[in-house]
């Protein structure tokens, strides 16, 4: 793992897919599959392994080449940031799915809880190992969250959905350990629906990811968010759900503030995390200035030290047309630089970094 400098920067997870590997139009026009949607990849099933190994290279080299700090595969594997996993777990059945409603209040094919949940084999090791290989600076993978899978499946075994999300934390523990041990420097959780749903969020959600991150040794983050810009187009201003995570486990909480243009005074209930700090508005294809990208970096100095940021997109960049998102990474990697040289050389905040 590299040293990271002041201000280091990241993707949240996802990066955009090729036209070649996947069908943008049929992934635009609806929301992230909760089963398996197989229909989605133009490539035939015999040689999609090697064309997925080939684009989640060219994202790395994208990331490389846009100067990123911390570096993810892109989520290239993957049809939705959470059917992924959710769907490689013993005790549910994608081929005849349930249905739950989504955060806008449709209904949506989901895994159906039929059986106890258990992760009987890694599901994203070998994606975390390939993303190892290809690159030597700091890498992150990200995994659905427990509280999140269990809103998005319907259940049909356990007495509650509190104890189904308990179980698939469970299989998260699993995961992460995993992950760590083959050598992630940052595990993301990804848990939108905390925000989504927080009255079950204070109920038991908290203690959901808390079970999942029980006893992991490495760097942990949570990604919070008001769900992708191409699909959910209105933004709150503010999360419904937030400073709860300061009594959570996880060491970086991720949010988005560049399109709700979000208060930044709930940092300071979070004032002892690292804040991934979301800065890049994905609603729109147009590229943002430098300028105006420090700026919305800057709101955050007057809650956090510098020392405390970690630069990013407000959410995953899977739905932007991929020049944009090359030209959003650089914009993003510009202000980094810009706001390090403005604080200088031996200040406080001029300190190097290292996550873990």
């Amino acid at each position: 793992m590299s040293s990271l400098p002041l201000l280091p920067t990241s993707l949240v997870g996802s990066y955009p897919q090729p036209d070649w590997l996947v069908d943008r139009a049929n992934l635009a026009g609806r929301f992230p599959p909760r089963v398996r949607a197989k229909e989605l990849w133009r490539v035939e099933p015999e040689f999609l392994g090697e064309a997925q190994d080939d684009a989640t290279r060219l994202a790395i080299g994208a990331q490389e080449a846009a100067g990123l700090d911390i570096v993810t595969d892109g989520e290239i594997r993957r049809e939705s940031y959470s059917n992924h996993f959710a769907t490689a777990l013993a005790g549910v059945d994608t081929e005849h799915p349930g249905t739950a409603l989504d955060r806008s209040g449709h209904p949506n094919p989901v895994p159906r809880i039929v059986g106890p949940i258990e992760r009987r084999r890694p599901v994203e090791v070998d994606d975390l190992r390939f993303l190892r290989r290809h690159t030597d600076r700091t890498v992150k993978i990200t995994v659905p969250g427990p509280f999140t899978m269990a809103q998005q499946a319907q259940n049909d075994f356990y007495p509650d959905l509190e104890a189904a999300a308990m179980a698939y934390a469970a299989a998260v523990n699993a995961e992460v350990r995993d992950l760590f041990a083959a050598g992630a420097d940052i595990v993301q959780i990804d848990e939108p629906y905390l925000q989504a749903r927080p009255d079950a969020a204070r109920a038991y959600g908290l203690a959901a990811l808390n079970a999942a991150l029980d006893g992991v040794g490495g760097t942990t983050a949570v990604h919070l968010c008001f769900g992708y810009a191409a699909i959910i187009h209105e933004r709150p201003e503010g999360y419904s759900f937030l400073p709860e995570l300061g009594g959570s486990a996880a060491d970086q909480i991720s949010i988005e503030t560049a399109q709700s243009g979000l208060d930044l005074g709930v940092l300071s209930d979070l004032s002892d995390k690292t804040i991934i700090l979301g800065v890049i508005d994905l609603a729109d294809a147009d590229v943002e200035t430098v300028e105006t990208v420090a700026g919305r970096v800057r709101r955050a100095f007057e809650r956090l030290p510098a020392k405390q940021l970690v630069v990013a997109p407000d959410c995953g960049m899977k739905y932007l047309p991929r020049a944009s998102a090359e030209q959003k990474m650089r914009a993003m990697v510009d202000a980094a630089r810009l706001l390090r040289t403005e604080f200088g050389e031996g200040t406080e905040v001029g300190e190097s970094t290292e996550v873990g």
